[in-house]
């Protein structure tokens, strides 16, 4: 696999490591660009989180709950303006409510889904007419209680970033465990965990974060004459400081950092009386994955010339 120079520019753009880092990555993956971030952890480089220019579409998360149901419905729009219009507001929040009333199956089926008698495409266009701006509905989450607990929802920033999160309880929940459930989901908007339980955590990942570690620890000149073995168990405890880092349970709580969530859902549990336990959840951040148009300048200005 070749690259090129654009290419560079974006492992630079999505890891912030250097020009030259980045081109020597590329040229050991062949061009891979997901090898060529793990190849920059191997060796040391430290990799920055995924800038927000490479965020591109404007638009909002929206949700919906009733306790027993709960959603997240994603709308995009083209400026950031439209998307913090009363009008681009309100219609995410009927997009949401649509899935929580209909249980589409699919981004097909929701466009069909009715809302004040009219389909969710039908008020897309509505809005469009109004505002101007091309509106797209990206996608959805819904979560649905079978017994007690809560479907928390916590909207970040006025919609940017949306949260998820279910609470299981062996009986009906009181507001101490809402008001846990709020400051959890509060917890993931900003600590962005992967996984609630360790046991959660894939194999494949394990093994590659393993791989990575004692890579790392290879290229440590102290480690030169070190055996496998002992650099693995010398790894142990980096590994296990890894995997914490990734799931909630393990988390110093955000609003206290004396304790863990684990800790803090202990403490509920005990004082209201109830078994508690956290299920699933899901965050979204708005336009996540979605390129921004670039236009190239000197075709923009020959396109403005005539030429």
């Amino acid at each position: 696999m070749s690259f090129t120079a654009k290419d560079v520019a974006e492992l630079r753009e999505i890891t912030g490591a250097g020009m030259m880092d980045c081109k020597k990555a590329l040229v050991h993956t062949d061009g891979d660009r997901e090898k060529a971030i793990e190849y920059l952890r191997e060796i040391g480089v430290s990799i920055a989180a995924k800038k927000a220019s490479r965020i591109a579409s404007e638009g909002l998360i929206g949700g919906y709950t009733d306790d027993k149901t709960g959603v997240l419905a994603e709308l995009n729009c083209e400026t950031d303006f439209v998307a913090n219009t009363d009008g681009f507001r309100a219609l995410v929040a009927k997009a949401a409510k649509a899935v929580a009333d209909n249980d589409p199956a699919s981004t097909e089926a929701w466009l069909e889904c009715k809302v004040d008698g009219m389909t969710l495409t039908e008020l897309m266009n509505s809005e469009t007419s109004k505002c101007g701006e091309k509106i797209t509905a990206r996608r959805f989450e819904k979560f649905a209680l079978a017994g007690n607990g809560v479907e928390e929802i916590y909207l970040h920033n006025g919609g940017k970033i949306g949260v998820m999160l279910e609470v299981e309880t062996d009986k009906p929940a009181t507001d101490e465990v809402k008001t846990m459930a709020h400051d959890i989901a509060m917890h993931i908007a900003a600590f962005s965990p992967s996984y609630i339980y360790e046991s959660e955590v894939p194999e494949e990942y394990v093994a590659k974060e393993k791989a990575i570690l004692l890579a790392q620890a290879k290229n440590d000149p102290k480690n030169a004459n070190k055996p496998d073995a002992i650099l693995e168990k010398m790894l142990s405890g980096r590994l296990q400081k890894s995997l914490k880092e990734i799931c909630l349970i393990e988390q110093p709580f955000a609003k206290d950092s004396s304790i863990t969530v684990a800790q803090l859902v202990a403490n509920v549990s005990k004082s209201a009386g109830m078994n508690i336990r956290l299920v699933r959840f899901v965050r979204l951040v708005m336009g996540e994955g979605l390129e921004k148009k670039t236009d190239n300048l000197a075709e923009e200005v020959a396109k403005m010339s005539g030429k």
